[in-house]
């Protein structure tokens, strides 16, 4: 029988419970262990897949097409196994679940209430991820604030399993904040105190406190936190802030966080090999090799729109040994200012995905910079479509080629809905979502980098590449070197005679992980590497012309 860790925020949100459920379950598999995770989201929202990024960040794909919580990439990435729609779960859900099922006269006539239907409910898909077979351990994050009336029927239903489940098989966390007050020169222990009481008034007591700080918690703060929560001293467990996310298993793994988490559920394990952890954050601080990529989208002021963007560059870097600055480039902006304005100096352009035709022309100008100077380029579902687009106006000589989505009466829709798209008349989850195949033709740079002839990839998007055009494209130099065979779906672009153009209509930053970084950011940040070394070498850069 799978055991359970529920993992609670206390005091503010953002403390970075998702990490430190990710840190965890990183430390438990490395012992050994057959850990999943799963993310209780209470917002009403079914997915976040209609949700803007402003609210919610980037909407993370799952092979089996599930649009989830931006949680599930780290879960995936620290964990390094790829999880499912099971492993999200929204009060949304949970309450299309019950409307259906009572509308259908399942419940015989009785009263629908919160407990024990919306309840039972939770509880149900708790345990259908805890009872996938070989799990050891389910984490199990829980959304939201201690506090939230948002959460508290997730909070309810936690307790109902502690009380149904042997005391050995659960284990409560909560993720608190424990603040400096600069003028006082204190840590104030208060608000975790108010937090574990109003979780204490739920019938909920937390096993672990779990202190995000600033500064060191001295044995007199950890001993009153524990006084005031009801837990050992040892279980008051140090999370400081750290350059890296990476560095927080290591930390916790300091502060015998895993260890004292099988002491509650009396596992046995052996003690974690973290040498390939290490050695790769130590590639990370101390990489000598430096290069500048931009990154030209629409929502660069909020980071957490591209966070798995950002950790594929960073793990791309990795594999090079070296340090990738990210430039970020509004690409509203480019358009006003010109790209030789923004751009100049970097050594390598990406143009990420996104919805909608603001800041369009400014990724389309990006990517006639980056062809036209030869720098690397590299672009992703969005990327790979303004890509299209630019080839088609600038190289086919088709005047106004544009997107249907951004101009449903350009004369030259390069980039066009699917005929079973033109059906659609819901938003939600009627995408092309989730890992399709993707046949790589033999000496082109994606096969080289991926170093296969066939790859699975994860999709999101609606518009796809217009077969009317193939002909044309490849007349005028570019070559379709990839292709999803079963429908014909155009999938990789790239130009032979430029030194890394490769634009692709899939997500491939959410299959990279820290340890296995994606084949082609690999790649690109090998170009970009190579386009900074020649760039900063004129003599270099002679040679190889």
């Amino acid at each position: 029988m799978s055991k359970y860790v529920f993992v609670t925020g206390g005091v503010v949100s953002s403390l970075g419970k998702g990490i430190a459920s990710s840190s965890l379950g990183f430390l438990l598999k490395s012992r050994g262990l057959h850990v999943t995770l799963q993310k209780c989201d209470p917002y009403l929202n079914v997915d976040p897949g209609t949700m803007s990024p402003y609210q919610h960040g980037e909407v993370y794909v799952t092979d089996d097409g599930a649009e989830t919580d931006l949680d599930l990439g780290h879960y995936e990435r620290f964990i390094d196994q790829s999880l499912a729609r099971l492993n999200n779960i929204t009060a949304g859900q949970i309450y299309d679940s019950i409307i259906r099922r009572e509308r259908a006269g399942e419940y015989l006539g009785r009263t629908v209430q919160v407990i024990p239907h919306v309840t039972d409910e939770i509880k149900r898909r708790i345990r259908e991820v805890g009872d996938q077979d070989g799990v050891d351990v389910a984490i199990v994050e829980i959304g939201g604030t201690v506090g939230d009336i948002e959460s508290l029927p997730f909070l309810e239903a936690i307790r109902q399993i502690r009380l149904e489940l042997p005391r050995e098989d659960t284990h409560v966390i909560l993720l608190t904040y424990i603040p400096y007050i600069r003028a006082a020169r204190e840590m104030k222990t208060k608000p975790t105190q108010h937090s574990v009481r109003e979780m204490r008034e739920i019938g909920l007591q937390p096993d672990i406190l779990l202190c995000r700080t600033e500064w060191p918690l001295s044995s007199s703060i950890r001993e009153k936190l524990a006084l005031f929560s009801n837990v050992h001293p040892s279980c008051v467990i140090e999370a400081p802030d750290v350059e890296s996310i990476y560095e927080v298993p290591i930390k916790l793994h300091e502060g015998q966080l895993d260890r004292r988490v099988l002491e509650f559920l009396r596992l046995e394990a052996p003690d974690p090999d973290l040498s390939e952890w290490t050695t790769m954050l130590d590639s990370m601080k101390h990489a000598e090799r430096q290069c500048t990529v931009a990154v030209v989208g629409k929502y660069t002021h909020l980071r957490d729109a591209y966070k798995s963007i950002i950790e594929a560059i960073t793990h791309g870097g990795t594999a090079n040994q070296a340090k990738v600055r990210i430039r970020w480039v509004d690409s509203e902006e480019l358009e006003a200012k010109g790209a030789d304005a923004l751009l100049d100096g970097v050594h390598g352009v990406l143009v990420p995905g996104g919805f909608g035709d603001r800041g369009i022309e400014g990724k389309v100008e990006a990517i006639r910079w980056a062809r036209e100077a030869m720098v690397p380029f590299f672009g992703i579902c969005l990327g790979m479509q303004c890509a299209t687009i630019e080839f088609a106006r600038n190289v086919c000589g088709l005047e106004n080629a544009n997107s249907s989505e951004f101009d449903p009466s350009t004369p030259h829709p390069v980039i066009d809905l699917l005929p079973e798209q033109r059906q659609q008349d819901r938003l939600g989850g009627t995408m092309r979502l989730g890992a399709y195949s993707c046949l790589l033709e033999p000496g082109s740079r994606a096969r080289q980098a991926y170093g296969a002839a066939e790859v699975f990839e994860r999709h999101r998007h609606r518009y796809e590449f217009n077969n009317t055009y193939r002909e044309s494209f490849k007349k005028s130099g570019m070559r379709i070197s990839g292709v999803h065979q079963p429908r014909d779906l155009v999938e990789v672009l790239e130009l032979p005679d430029h030194p890394w153009f490769v634009a692709v209509q899939y997500h491939p930053e959410l299959r990279s992980r820290p340890a296995r970084p994606h084949p082609l950011f690999r790649a690109f940040i090998e170009a970009a590497l190579s386009r900074q070394g020649s760039h900063e070498n004129p003599a270099v850069s002679a040679g190889r012309s």
